[in-house]
């Protein structure tokens, strides 16, 4: 059996299920004890402790309850860049699609978003197989283009989701940092456990371009064609201190920070976030 996807925080959901619920319930999980009240259910009292102690306490245990999984899918114009085989778009539909694949499979609901400019596609979560379906078809779909409303669509989603969620977003976060860790610090006060990929290609950590180029922004109008070697020290600069924003504000906010290239092996790149998840999620 493939490794489930836990939750890191408890969950709320209609139906059982591998998550703990932040209400009580009877599970098989045992949570904590309190003392009897008179109208207390004797079923639930410890006869145990009422010998060693001659005192009442009722067992209460953790409800487990099924997860909701929002993916939300960055396709701003600069999700196309690619210096290999593989566009940072295609990287994540293809990480998308198999959590998304693995959640329904184990039994719990999974939405997606596809957020451009706006909002172009909006499934709600839902864990019966048509809705896979569904959502597999259309991954493929998605086109990136112009610039990104993923602030806006995070803070949107933060709004209407009241229920507690998994939020997995993918995304190169390059848009305001500022602004992106407001919409994150959002989903993280309605309760929700964020996670965020942080996709990016290989060539935009080592900028190793060896001949003058002419630079597109993918998501506008303008270019600049310049020798790579003159303003790499300068670049590399300020991208690390990009990274360490962008990693520093997740940490901040409890977001779960997962940095991925387009040449990492997505299948180890799986494996270690569901390993790690189910140290900290599972219910044994």
């Amino acid at each position: 059996m493939a490794q489930p996807l836990y939750a890191r925080h408890a969950m709320e959901g209609s139906v059982s299920g591998l998550h703990k619920s932040p209400h009580r319930g009877s599970s098989v999980e045992f949570a904590e004890y309190r003392q009897y009240v008179p109208g207390d259910d004797l079923r639930r009292l410890d006869w145990r402790v009422l010998a060693r102690t001659d005192r009442y306490y009722l067992k209460e245990f953790e409800a487990e309850t099924n997860l909701r999984a929002y993916f939300a899918l960055d396709l701003s114009g600069s999700m196309l860049f690619s210096s290999g085989e593989k566009t940072k778009l295609e990287y994540a539909q293809k990480l998308l699609a198999t959590l998304a694949y693995l959640v329904i499979r184990q039994g719990d609901a999974a939405g997606m978003l596809g957020i451009g400019t706006e909002t172009v596609l909006d499934l709600p979560p839902r864990r019966n197989p048509s809705h896979l379906q569904l959502l597999l078809d259309s991954i493929p779909t998605l086109k990136s283009g112009g610039q990104t409303g993923l602030v806006e669509g995070l803070h949107e989603l933060a709004e209407r989701t009241r229920r507690r969620a998994l939020v997995v977003i993918f995304s190169d976060c390059f848009c305001e940092i500022g602004k992106l860790m407001d919409s994150l610090q959002h989903l993280c006060f309605e309760h929700h456990d964020v996670v965020l990929f942080h996709v990016l290609d290989p060539q935009e950590l080592s900028f190793k371009f060896d001949r003058p180029l002419r630079f597109v922004d993918l998501e506008g109008p303008t270019s600049l064609v310049t020798e790579p070697s003159v303003i790499r020290e300068e670049y590399l600069k300020h991208f690390r201190q990009f990274l360490e924003t962008v990693q520093k504000g997740c940490r901040e906010f409890g977001v779960d920070y997962r940095r991925v290239l387009t040449t990492d092996d997505y299948e180890k790149a799986l494996a270690d976030f569901l390993i790690e998840r189910s140290r900290v999620g599972s219910p044994t």
